[in-house]
């Protein structure tokens, strides 16, 4: 296996390459190429942490609590341990990392040395990329990021080293020494060594072998565009297209005269905290800053040509062996003016700002300073040789039980004590429906008739090895207003393809068979092909739901029509999932999943991830170019202003929604109309099969404990649902007096029945049964767990 270690330094590229390669990850992994999630979801700032000094406290480890070198000692083994397990689990071809830190903060030979050691055990062909542009417009870019995170000094400090012979030494001079109680960390404050590329590449080449480190720059002029995957192609070298890039917006750059008055407010913050015992958290830092934000003209990278001239040489002769790095890629921006700090604008005083703001930083400073100043004392009295073998035990955590302690790794432990009280701690106490009433079934509807031409409201879904589930799903969603489903299937071996037939032959459905699928995921195929039948370019409504999904119409009669004289103006609903666990339920058994489980996820869960999801159902008018798994994409010309996102609450959501998004947020969420029950596990054996097949959309990436771990909520109950198992068994029976349609459903359950028994007799599948079974979680003990796992974006 080949290792890409992407280091930066350049942020703005690499947040860019970071954003590509997580939205590529699947597609990758079924080409052999691993994205690791282990080290952080999307920028790797987890193996950045673990590889610094134990002294070298920068920001981030500052911000996110590994002060103390035993904490970062157990970070660096549990960071070892799952990247291990994860390489370990996909057997890839080639590993790419990436964290843009890397290049900007290890300075130190040690520090290289240490990230060495995590990366060895899993490779000896290690390859360094480093990713770059001119440096002025480096610089600008660097110099505007570390304002906005606390730097009080101007450009005057880099327009003076290139007085200097060694631009690497000289920065590093410059470095002022770490105050982290002053909000002072070397790296913010100091002039970044690594636009000395020559040095950069030497120091990295010190560590990883001569020739290991790359430079490549990037055609900024197609870095936003679809075309950048290709350029990913070609510099981590994988064989295989992964598809186009989704194109993306320049960032940004903050204004000049913005910068001028943040760099002016935190020379008065870093002056006061210098003076008094007060500790300003890094959130209301930033809070402070963003609230004095005024518009305009960001630095103008030419007025530091002086930096691009002073690196001229270099970069010619880093050229001629760093076949990736083009000079055309590197012109620097038109000469301007020497550089001068912008006017802040009027008559901007930061002192008389900061006292304004006294009262509030007085009062987050009393948290501030008894969480943070007994781990700097504690760190500034312990002897360098005691730091690395400090002892990594912790008291047991406050809250938690006694099956948790045993089975939660040491960082799920601090995920669980950092969510207790925070805004993120789940609980059920929003929305309207009292849950434990459940009230009278609602009443059966008849089928509408259509006007010719016309195929109401549809469900377009993908099927792999569904057979034991289809009939209820479809009986249940045409019970409740669907009119119409079109259902892809490939690989299917267990009547799933003989059930979904008898039911087209029936007139019930259409179903197409997706053996023949293209590109990164037969899902996404299946759903480009969808947009040309009939059956889709003639619908009201359209939703694509999984066989696993039910919507749940919680007002009125129950149906898709009571909710949309709820919400007359809207065109698009995203449906939030309701996760619904395995409720206790170990055998796979012929009988209705809506009436098996009923313990779900609560209600307010907004980490990780996972649990907000949403599907949405979209009227047809022609707002959107593609269907995506979650929702319509590419919104055409001219409909920005006819659309409407609303919430499972009938609540507009559309500015969050429009464009992007497939989860929702503690702004958007809503149960009281709508929801959609999610039964990812079903019964503990179901959860086995599924394990064992994999799923539609990702084909080649295993479902393990940790799927289990975000999906078996079992701590509230949602039983409104059953509302609908009277009208649910109507219409079950009487598709089920087809005989043919009964037998290949019989079929099917036997399948999986017989399908669960050998997996039983696997030790692999045996274990990961066992395992899952005895996992005893509280809610908030499950959202720290899969925090931990790194599912949180």
């Amino acid at each position: 296996m080949r290792v890409y270690l992407h280091i930066g330094p350049d942020a703005d590229s690499a947040d860019r390459l970071q954003r590509v390669l997580d939205a590529k990850r699947d597609q990758l992994i079924s080409k052999g190429v691993l994205y690791a999630r282990s080290p952080g979801a999307r920028n790797h700032t987890r193996l950045f942490m673990a590889s610094s000094d134990p002294d070298a406290v920068d920001a981030l480890r500052f911000n996110r609590g590994f002060i103390l070198p035993e904490k970062q000692a157990r970070l660096r083994e549990d960071v070892t341990q799952s990247l291990a397990a994860e390489v370990g689990a996909t057997r890839p071809d080639v590993l790419i990392l990436s964290c843009h830190q890397l290049g900007t903060t290890l300075m130190r030979a040690t520090e290289r040395a240490r990230l060495q050691d995590i990366l060895r055990p899993l490779s000896d062909d290690i390859r360094v990329i480093a990713t770059v542009d001119d440096p002025a417009r480096m610089l600008a870019r660097r110099y505007a990021a570390q304002v906005l995170d606390g730097r009080s000094s101007g450009l005057e400090v880099e327009l003076g080293l290139i007085k200097k012979d060694n631009w690497w030494d000289g920065a590093l001079s410059r470095w002022p020494g770490l105050r982290p109680e002053a909000g002072v960390f070397p790296e913010v404050q100091g002039p970044s060594p690594w636009l000395d590329l020559a040095r950069l590449v030497q120091e990295w080449d010190s560590t990883f072998g001569k020739g290991a480190t790359q430079l490549v720059s990037f055609d900024r002029d197609r870095m936003w565009t679809d075309a950048f995957a290709d350029d990913l192609k070609a510099v981590f070298e994988i064989p295989h297209n992964f598809g186009r890039a989704e194109p993306a917006d320049v960032p940004q750059q903050p204004s000049a005269a913005w910068l001028s008055r943040a760099r002016r407010f935190n020379d008065a913050v870093i002056r006061l905290l210098d003076r008094t015992d007060m500790i300003l958290g890094r959130p209301l830092w930033r809070k402070l800053v963003g609230e004095i934000k005024v518009s305009g003209d960001p630095i103008d990278a030419g007025c530091l040509n002086e930096i691009s001239a002073f690196f001229a040489e270099d970069l010619q002769e880093l050229a001629e062996n760093h076949p990736d790095l083009h000079l055309e890629h590197l012109h620097p921006d038109p000469e301007q003016d020497r550089w001068e700090e912008a006017d802040p604008m009027f008559g901007f005083r930061p002192t008389q700002y900061l006292m304004a703001a006294r009262w509030r930083i007085n009062q987050a400073a009393k948290q501030e300073m008894e969480s943070k100043a007994q781990a700097l004392q504690a760190l500034q009295s312990m002897p360098a040789h005691e730091q690395e073998a400090a002892s990594t035990t912790l008291p047991p955590v406050d809250g938690l039980t006694p099956e948790a302690d045993a089975v939660m790794p040491q960082l799920a432990k601090e995920k669980f004590a950092q969510l207790q009280g925070s805004i993120y701690a789940p609980h059920n106490n929003i929305g309207r429906v009292n849950e434990e009433e459940l009230a009278a079934a609602f009443e059966p509807i008849t089928p509408r008739q259509l006007p010719e031409g016309n195929t109401g409201n549809v469900i377009v879904g993908c099927m792999k090895n569904e057979a034991p589930y289809i009939i209820e799903w479809v009986a249940y969603h045409r019970a409740m207003g669907v009119d119409n489903f079109l259902i892809y299937t490939n690989g299917c071996e267990d009547g799933t393809t003989e059930i979904l037939d008898r039911l087209q032959e029936m007139g019930v459905l259409q179903h197409r068979l997706n053996d023949d699928w293209k590109g990164n995921s037969p899902q996404q195929y299946a759903l480009n092909r969808s947009l040309k039948e009939p059956v889709i370019m003639n619908a009201e409504w359209i939703a694509h739901i999984d066989v696993d999904e039910f919507i749940n119409v919680r007002c009125g009669n129950g149906t898709l029509q009571d909710f949309f004289e709820r919400v007359p103006d809207a065109t698009n609903v995203a449906m939030t999932w309701r996760l619904f666990g395995h409720n206790g339920v170990t055998k796979l058994a012929d009988e209705f999943v809506i009436e098996q489980f009923d313990t779900c996820a609560p209600k307010f869960c907004p980490k990780p991830h996972t649990v907000w999801g949403y599907k949405t159902m979209y009227k047809n008018i022609g707002a959107y170019q593609k269907i995506s798994c979650h929702r319509p994409n590419k919104l055409n010309e001219g409909f920005d202003t006819k659309v409407k996102w609303v919430n499972g609450s009938g609540l507009d959501m559309t500015g969050e929604a429009i464009n992007n998004g497939w989860r929702s947020s503690k702004k958007s969420i809503g149960y009281d109309l709508l929801q959609l029950n999610h039964y990812a596990l079903r019964s503990a054996e179901s959860f086995l099969v599924k394990r064992q097949r994999g799923r539609a959309l990702h084909v080649d990436r295993s479902i393990g404990l940790n799927y289990w771990i975000r999906m078996d909520w079992t701590d509230f109950k949602d039983i409104t649902i059953k509302r609908n198992v009277p009208r649910l068994r109507a219409e079950y029976d009487r598709l089920m007096q087809d005989e043919t349609l009964r037998k290949w459903h019989e079929t099917g359950v036997a399948w999986h029945r017989a399908k669960a028994d050998e997996l039983h007799g696997m030790p692999e599948f045996e274990e990961l049964y066992q395992q899952a079974l005895s996992l005893k979680l509280t809610e908030t003990e499950r959202v720290a767990y899969a925090l931990a796992l790194d599912l949180e974006s």
